[in-house]
């Protein structure tokens, strides 16, 4: 049986290793072992887990295998970011973006290749929707950099919007958390969201980690024209649940805020930003907005920024204008495409 035809391991958590385990023979605790190879010690072929009985392993590799896919293609950005591309789904292959900042070395991954939301500024949105990742798919981004033993943090801010893969997205925390995983504090992991309150709910609920909600205006009519999905979730109802939970300890929100100008830029949206985020223990993220193309959006300028950034910092909300990372790659917020395989 081929690689293609076996099932990968990278991706099932201590509960699924166990009935591989079973079924191929094993004890037990050798589903830790298998944990402890795939994950801490990083393997990339089933021979290389050597307390395994080579009968053990002859057998498991009849039907499985590591699952470690490295990137297809990769393309360096002037300041250090590094933009990969992966095998995705729906004929449409996802990228991973790797950004050093000085002690900090955060993976930017995707959850889906392409985007159902359809935000008017985003390359994953206007290429439409191809398919869920795996938790294999989403896990092999971080394993399989080159850079990835020296990650610091992970944010679900790639191709797609997380809530709407949620199981697997929990599944891939799952591993980036647990003791027989990565064991990696929840606190090193941001998930990004346009807010489907359900899935929100429970990824709150289940979950230790920080929250980045995507806002670009304060008001409902015009966030829709931006973001289609405020017509099914509104912003009022997103922040409302939001309210719910404590952000004033461990977990952090963060609110997303892409600034386009002369369209949400002004003082007049700041002060209404405010306000809604005032009953919040919140962080506002300004970001520039990065042209693509056949969208008729302009960037605002630096100055409108600044004044935005202080109107809020005034008004007791915590705001700062995110420095742009890989846009000479197509890598910066909004950018994301993937590759269509046809055009291989």
């Amino acid at each position: 049986m081929t690689d293609e035809k076996k099932l990968p391991l990278v991706g099932m958590n201590l509960s699924r290793l166990r009935e591989v385990a079973a079924e191929c023979g094993m004890p037990g605790f050798a589903a830790k072992q298998m944990a402890q190879w795939l994950y801490e010690k990083r393997v990339t072929d089933i021979e290389q887990m050597t307390n395994l009985s080579k009968k053990a392993r002859a057998i498991l590799a009849e039907k499985y295998c590591v699952g470690r896919i490295g990137p297809k293609l990769e393309a360096r950005s002037i300041d250090g970011t590094v933009k990969y591309l992966f095998d995705g789904v729906g004929g449409r292959d996802i990228e991973a973006v790797y950004i050093p900042d000085k002690d900090r070395a955060t993976l930017c991954v995707s959850s889906q290749a392409g985007c159902k939301m359809n935000c008017s500024f985003c390359m994953t949105g206007k290429q439409g929707f191809h398919g869920n990742l795996s938790v294999n798919a989403i896990i092999n981004q971080v394993l399989s950099i080159p850079e990835s033993e020296s990650l610091t943090n992970i944010v679900f801010m790639g191709m797609g919007e997380p809530m709407d893969n949620l199981s697997a997205v929990l599944g891939a925390i799952e591993i980036l958390t647990e003791s027989w995983g990565l064991a990696w504090s929840p606190k090193r992991i941001t998930v990004s969201s346009i807010g489907k309150i359900k899935e929100l709910r429970t990824l709150l609920d289940t979950t230790k980690v920080h929250i980045a909600i995507s806002v670009h205006s304060p008001f409902s009519q015009e966030r829709a024209s931006l973001m289609p999905v405020e017509r099914a979730y509104p912003l009022k109802d997103v922040l409302a649940l939001l309210g719910e939970y404590d952000f004033a300890h461990q977990r952090r929100l963060s609110v997303e805020y892409i600034m386009f100008r002369g369209l949400n830029d002004d003082l007049r949206h700041a002060d209404a930003l405010a306000r809604l985020l005032r009953p919040l223990n919140s962080r506002v993220n300004l970001i520039r907005f990065h042209a693509i193309p056949g969208v008729d959006l302009k960037t605002t300028a630096e100055p409108a920024m600044v004044a935005f950034r202080d109107r809020l910092n005034e008004q007791g909300i915590i705001a700062t204008i995110r420095t742009s990372r890989g846009e000479d790659i197509m890598a910066a917020c909004g950018m994301l495409a993937g590759k269509d395989r046809k055009e291989e």
